[in-house]
């Protein structure tokens, strides 16, 4: 049984398809037909919804407003949270705030999106934090580029944007957060929960000691955290999922913890709240970070999931590699630690057991002299998977290169080191002729594939042209504009 709010009313569910998403659930099983349907892939944003939960310590709790693709998120992970759609926003007969903008505005010429953009919309009004123009522009622009619109163009709906974060008046939903924080305090998950249809379910964890057991006594089930890949499974490909754990609140498995030489990120921890320490010590990676997807993804979307997907244009590995990362991996009560490049074995295959689940990501933070760069190549500035994706750690001393680490997505059917190219580097001169051995290198490496999104010739070139940028970086980093990421 699953419990939730739907804005304000209780739902309680216990013989629902675990298959079912938030989408299907809102239009199919409760006629709420404004959240609409546009990729079910989570590119389009038209079906974009918030989801409300606690957050802080005892006593001094506040809700945390986040938007999802609703396409992608099954409805078993709706436990203990609140679920607000656009059918809810309008208050006794009046429209919301971002409503009116949005008319006010322009924004709307068919309409078909717009109740994403309303509600990508509402969410920016709960966390806006810019004070000043460019800062809240720039909060806009993060917050509206997983919504797509061919009608109207993008200017109408920033201006609704500017008009709702700088004229925002309270609300029905900050009115009612006492009582709502009450509501949600009071179905908070305290024990093992489970969604079951008969044929299908899906079990829900605390702990994570729970999880292992669960997983161990059945290792046929799909690991579920953001579920924004694993959806696709039935979303696009039509498949049913008999079997599914969902991870999302397993707590020890959404810390994020900083020490002296190291990060520790559980696996379960969502891409938005890597970024604050990620970046902070590695401004590259914060950098790809605002180009992962869109927003609703990377709320959803966690980095073990990222990793163990063992996509071969997944953003995060070729980054980590490059960083040196190790993996906790856990099994029943049993762990053992994993470089993240041995990881990846082949195309969709990894070393991780039968029973075993990627429990945490340990990060080493910089060392003296090092230096770290990313880069990402996509047909599209936002919202877009890797063409390329290319990452290295350097460090120089005393003129000669005495560590060096590389990571590459795009260029082979796992994410990968090019052991030629940092063997061609390492020990060396830090100069032109050392890299341009280097990049020479990497045709040892690398024979990429042709597909849509690029030919092997332009994937090697490109490789070889990011390892130069990156020479350049170094060299003369005032004299270089830094474009970490191009499109």
């Amino acid at each position: 049984m699953i419990r939730f709010l739907l804005n304000r009313e209780l739902r309680v569910e216990d013989r629902l398809d675990p298959n079912l998403t938030v989408l299907n659930y809102l239009r199919q099983t409760l006629g709420k037909t404004g959240t609409k349907e546009g990729c079910a892939s989570g590119d389009c944003g038209a079906c974009t919804v918030v989801v409300g939960e606690l957050v802080g310590e005892e006593g001094a709790e506040r809700i945390r407003y986040r938007t999802l693709n609703s396409c992608l998120t099954f409805v078993s992970s709706l436990h203990g949270k609140q679920l607000i759609s656009v059918d809810d926003l309008k208050h006794r007969g009046e429209l919301h705030g971002v409503q009116q903008a949005m008319v006010d505005c322009h924004g709307s010429q068919c309409g078909f999106c717009t109740p994403g953009f309303v509600m990508s919309l509402f969410a920016l009004q709960k966390n806006t934090a810019g004070e000043t123009t460019e800062e809240r522009k720039a909060e806009a622009h993060e917050a509206l580029a997983g919504n797509l619109c061919r009608c109207t163009g993008y200017r109408p709906i920033l201006d609704a944007a500017e008009q709702s974060c700088c004229q925002k008046q309270p609300d029905q939903f900050d009115v009612a957060q006492p009582e709502i924080i009450a509501q949600l305090k009071a179905i908070a998950p305290r024990e093992t929960a489970e969604l079951n249809s008969g044929d299908k379910r899906c079990l829900l964890p605390l702990t994570i000691a729970d999880l292992a057991d669960i997983y161990t006594a059945n290792p046929q089930a799909r690991l579920l955290a953001g579920g924004t890949d694993l959806a696709l499974e039935v979303t696009q490909f039509h498949r049913e999922l008999p079997v599914m754990i969902y991870v999302g609140h397993v707590e020890e498995m959404k810390r994020v913890e900083v020490f002296d030489d190291r990060i520790e990120i559980g696996a379960a921890t969502p891409l938005t709240d890597c970024y604050e320490a990620l970046s902070r010590d590695y401004s590259d990676f914060g950098e790809l970070l605002h180009r992962f997807a869109s927003l609703q993804i990377r709320n959803q979307g966690t980095l073990g999931g990222n990793i163990g997907n063992a996509s071969p244009i997944g953003d995060s590995p070729p980054l980590l590699i490059a960083l040196g990362a190790r993996l906790v991996l856990r099994k029943g009560s049993e762990r053992r630690e994993l470089p993240i490049d041995e990881y990846f074995i082949d195309y969709k295959v990894t070393a991780r057991q039968e029973g075993e689940f990627i429990e945490q990501v340990i990060i080493p933070r910089p060392q003296a002299n090092q230096a770290f760069r990313a880069y990402k190549v996509s047909k599209r500035l936002d919202d877009d998977i890797s063409a390329v994706c290319a990452a290295f750690s350097v460090t120089v001393e005393n003129c000669k290169i005495s560590a060096v680490r590389t990571g590459f997505g795009g260029m082979a059917a796992i994410p990968k080191r090019a052991k030629a190219c940092e063997a061609a580097l390492l020990g060396q001169t830090f100069n032109s002729a050392t890299f341009e051995r280097a990049a020479l290198a990497l045709i040892e490496d690398f024979a990429p594939l042709t597909d849509f999104r690029a030919s092997k010739e332009y994937r090697l070139l490109t490789a070889q042209n990011l390892l130069r940028k990156c020479f350049l970086e170094l060299e003369a980093p005032q004299a270089v504009t830094r474009v970490t990421h191009y499109a």
